[in-house]
């Protein structure tokens, strides 16, 4: 629970798909009731927050629809980032068993250049999932907080 509390970390500049260079990094939502948990927990969801604007806005350029998302990097090993992805996103969200995905597929090419690796076929049996998060968060809530993240959005700028 964030306590009604949203962050928008605007802290340079507010990025895709807002590219709102004056926007400026804000709290709101701030009460006497407000406490270290409630900031924690909204700038995780900033960060689902933002995804969630960015695949809608994929979605709509391309006219096709984001079905699961491939989570890798530091942020994917937060099991309450990933659930919070899925809840907002209303998309299933599977962290890679490997989360350093980027270097992997670099050894991969370079394993394939060396001839390590005969062909790709090879390769695709190796990594997997180790998580999958799917959505649960009732679909009136996520509405509700969506609508609060976007209000917080205009008011950063």
């Amino acid at each position: 629970d964030n306590g009604g509390v949203i962050v928008v970390p605007a802290f340079t500049v507010l990025g895709a798909p807002y590219w709102k260079p004056e926007a400026t990094g804000t709290i709101t939502g701030l009460t006497r009731g407000s406490t270290t948990a409630h900031i924690a927990r909204a700038a995780l969801e900033s960060i689902a927050f933002q995804s969630c604007d960015v695949i809608r806005a994929m979605e709509k350029d391309t006219g096709l629809s984001v079905n699961v998302i491939k989570a890798d990097g530091g942020a994917a090993v937060n099991n309450l980032l990933m659930q919070i992805q899925a809840d907002y996103s209303g998309i299933i969200v599977e962290r890679s068993a490997n989360i350093e995905t980027t270097s992997l597929g670099a050894s991969y090419l370079a394993g394939l250049a060396v001839g390590y690796w005969k062909d790709r076929e090879e390769i695709k049996g190796h990594g997997g999932i180790d998580r999958k998060f799917k959505p649960v968060m009732e679909k009136e809530k996520v509405e509700r907080q969506i609508k609060l993240w976007h209000r917080a959005v205009e008011k950063s700028y």
